[in-house]
């Protein structure tokens, strides 16, 4: 059973209907029907994401993990962090109150700074920790470069391996670019030679993220998500269903 019905969504957010019904299809896909799961969403505002603000990439984004987020968690909300050098911002975007979230709240942000993955992964941690949450949780973790202290992410990742946390990275840029060679090389940790499960996954959503079609879309944000939940849970890291 979804978390949030149809009709809730048709109430709340009328504009994420279709977002929500294509969620969904991937998620039966996937063999993910009726799990619970929070739903997490990191953004890059490092200063070279200033095209994907203002061609409204981001809010895209967001309403897609909403929709997504709509199935697996009942209470209308998604965490986001904002981070560059540091972490930028901690706040929320709600099903009722989606629409030009992201434009209404980096506008009270400042400078966009440097590419720093670990403090936002910390961020995440200490949210979900401080939640008190024990269903699994899915981080949508969005960026358009690698970290500018890449052996820091690398620690926060592996140690995360021991949460129940998995990291869905999105690359927004040239599929080709060196830029993502440290989120390759993430993506790929041994296990359990570096971390206790793969807790990661990777890919890109290419120069122009918003004509990604939706479907494809939800297919790669939940595309290792089942597998982690098979390892996780039989590392006792994720509670048996």
């Amino acid at each position: 059973m979804v978390a949030i019905s149809l009709s809730k969504v048709q109430e709340t957010a009328p504009a994420l209907v279709n977002l929500y019904k294509s969620a969904g299809v991937s998620l039966t896909k996937h063999g993910l029907d009726g799990l619970r799961a929070a739903v997490y969403l990191v953004v890059d505002y490092s200063g070279s994401m200033r095209p994907y603000y203002k061609d409204g990439s981001v809010q895209a984004l967001a309403d897609r993990v909403l929709g997504l987020s709509a199935h697996l968690d009942d209470d209308g909300t998604v965490p986001v962090v904002f981070f560059s050098t540091d972490v930028d911002a901690v706040t929320d975007i709600a099903l009722a109150d989606h629409q030009g979230k992201i434009e209404q709240i980096v506008a009270e942000l400042g400078h966009m700074g440097k590419t720093s993955y670990h403090l936002a992964m910390d961020a995440v941690i200490d949210h979900y920790i401080d939640s008190g949450a024990t269903e699994p949780a899915l981080v949508v973790f969005q960026t358009d470069g690698g970290p500018i202290n890449k052996l820091a992410a690398e620690r926060y990742l592996c140690k995360a391996a021991r949460l129940p946390l998995f990291w869905q990275f999105i690359g927004f840029g040239d599929p080709g670019s060196k830029q993502f060679d440290f989120l390759r090389k993430l993506d790929e940790l041994p296990v359990p030679g570096t971390r206790v499960v793969d807790n990661a996954g990777f890919f890109h959503a290419g120069e122009e993220p918003r004509k990604v079609p939706d479907g494809e879309l939800y297919d790669r944000l939940v595309n290792e998500f089942p597998k982690w939940l098979v390892d996780a849970r039989a590392q006792g890291i994720v509670r048996s269903a």
